[in-house]
């Protein structure tokens, strides 16, 4: 089984993204993260996966978009998220 691509777009000084980060460091999860604070590309790249987001973190764990820190907890206390990462 490969090893899921974690993705995580996030704003300096968020507590909602420190959160989730916390959770996937907690797994070992290796994760890329984008930084949308000044908008830009990485923002765009975000709202063209997800056109409804308004919100970070947004997450996506091999392209499926997860949603936000409270929907990645959520698969967590449901026991659903160690198999999305392949745990």
């Amino acid at each position: 089984m490969s090893t899921p691509r974690v993705e995580i777009y996030t704003k300096a000084y968020c507590g909602y993204c420190h959160r989730a980060k916390r959770l996937l460091d907690s797994k070992g999860v290796d994760y890329e993260e984008y930084d949308i604070t000044m908008g830009g590309e990485k923002r765009q790249e975000m709202l063209n996966r997800k056109p409804d987001a308004s919100t970070v973190p947004q997450i996506f764990i091999d392209d499926k978009a997860i949603g936000g820190s409270d929907d990645l907890a959520a698969l967590e206390s449901a026991g659903k998220l160690d198999a999305m990462l392949g745990l």
